[in-house]
């Protein structure tokens, strides 16, 4: 029986990595503002680097407790509220496209 891995060995890298390229591709793709929800544009920073506050699209600009309230209740596109550190946080929606990430967009 012959080994299927043998002769691939060397492709595993170069078939991944085509494939993390089509899925960023494709999730740049899709990332649009969905109908109903505000696309979060710009963040601001403390000296810390943490974020503070956000802006979207549309140029309202929300604290962070205004965000978080938005983000649980639907109406920010791809963002995501997870509990961590004791308390709600919120953070980009894991899709594997860096571009979109909350701590790389643009400051305001």
């Amino acid at each position: 029986m012959p080994n299927i891995n043998s002769n691939n060995n060397s492709n595993f890298e170069e078939i991944y990595n085509q494939y993390r390229q089509e899925g960023q591709q494709g999730a740049a793709q899709e990332i649009k503002a969905e109908p109903g929800k505000e696309q979060i544009v710009a963040v601001r920073k403390n000296e810390d680097g943490d974020i503070i506050a956000f802006k979207t699209a549309s140029g309202r600009e929300l604290d962070y407790i205004t965000a978080l309230d938005d983000a649980k209740s639907g109406k920010l596109a791809h963002v995501d509220v997870f509990h961590k550190y004791g308390r709600d946080i919120i953070r980009s929606e894991p899709d594997g496209f860096d571009g979109n990430n909350l701590d790389n967009l643009p400051t305001f």
